[in-house]
């Protein structure tokens, strides 16, 4: 795991903290609500008492309760804070409803204090905050704007109860599937998977494992287009994606013997498997083109599947997957290249060093 030491910069994260180390604001001697946390070395720099972090994404989860902070994957019910910080999503409809949760878990005369990048909409967000909850202060640094508030009465009340609805998991029409705001292609059915799904063979069998499985749609159609796998087990580092997930299979795939892993597949998962299907994510929340995302989760399908078993994998074509794939199975090869994806099989080494369980 990477150390602070030498994490990569966070310059969002480093001047949401700006008024507090500054003295605009004070850190409460109580505890303050953390929305969208992550880790990082400016949480380091001073003492922050009692902070509840919001998180449900696993690498920043482990990140976090490594460093000693307290974390739930969803905002707690009942507690009110004197000050929550918010780190608004990319995502509008999710960023909105975290200003109205955040509203909801304010304390009567508390600080809603947020940043954001002003590649990532930071202006918008920061008329998003102000049209909720009235008058900001605002900075800018470290190419983002940091903006705060202590709305009181001025909270439109309306507009939270409507903000806050937009983080409520909903059907997708016209496909029927369950979804929400903030996870991956949360409202439609990604290209590279949808293709993935429609080269599976139909004989695969055995034990299956979906890695990086988002919302459900290629394990639901793992188990429609397979009927000779009899286990899967879902492998998401989202929990929010993974709670869809759950919902999905269990209205399409209702009997099926499905199990349902909260982890970060990148640090090895544990199983052994006759099939593996995976849609790698090759990106951050902070950076682009992660190529080594992708690589790990190679690595991680060659450590459990049995000899003889089943890759199938999809990702964009320019990602250079093929050095990894070569080294650990054999064969591997190119069943179909369009719309700038590529769809892999590649089956693991009967004579690989790695030991099967």
């Amino acid at each position: 795991m990477m150390s602070l030491q030498h994490a990569p910069a966070d310059p969002a994260l480093e001047t949401l903290l700006g008024p507090l180390q500054q003295g605009e604001l004070s850190w409460p001697s109580a505890s303050g609500l953390f929305l969208n946390a992550r880790d990082g070395s400016p949480l380091h720099g001073r003492s922050l008492p009692g902070m509840v972090c919001v998180q449900g994404f696993k690498p920043y989860v482990d990140a976090l309760r490594r460093s000693g902070f307290e974390v739930e994957p969803e905002p707690p019910i009942g507690r009110r804070f004197p000050l929550v910080l918010v780190l608004p999503a990319r995502q509008r409809e999710l960023a909105r409803a975290l200003y109205a949760h955040a509203s909801d878990l304010l304390a009567p005369g508390g600080v809603i204090l947020a940043c954001q990048a002003n590649s990532e909409g930071a202006k918008s967000s920061e008329a998003d905050l102000e049209r909720l909850a009235g008058p900001l202060q605002v900075r800018s640094k470290n190419k983002c704007r940091v903006f705060w508030t202590q709305p009181d009465a001025t909270v439109d009340t309306p507009l939270r109860d409507a903000w806050r609805a937009l983080d409520t998991p909903r059907e997708i029409e016209p496909d029927g599937f369950i979804s929400r705001p903030g996870v991956f292609a949360w409202d439609r059915i990604d290209a590279a998977s949808r293709m993935l799904a429609e080269h599976l063979p139909s004989d695969l069998t055995g034990a299956a494992a979906d890695f990086g499985a988002g919302w459900g749609f290629l394990s639901m159609q793992l188990l429609e287009r397979c009927p000779g796998v009899t286990t899967l087990d879902l492998f998401e580092a989202d929990a929010r994606a993974l709670d869809l997930a759950r919902i999905n299979l269990a209205r399409r795939q209702p009997g099926r013997t499905v199990a349902h892993h909260w982890e970060d597949v990148t640090c090895g998962v544990s199983g052994c498997y006759d099939v593996v299907v995976c849609n790698p994510p090759f990106h951050t929340q902070q950076a682009g083109d992660r190529p080594d995302i992708g690589r790990a989760f190679i690595d991680a399908a060659a450590d459990v599947l049995k000899p003889g078993g089943r890759l199938w994998l999809v990702a964009n074509r320019h990602l250079p997957y093929e050095a990894t794939l070569d080294a650990l199975f054999h064969p591997v090869r190119i069943v179909a290249q369009q719309h700038g994806f590529k769809i892999i099989e590649a089956t693991k080494r009967i004579e690989s060093g790695r030991a099967a369980r």
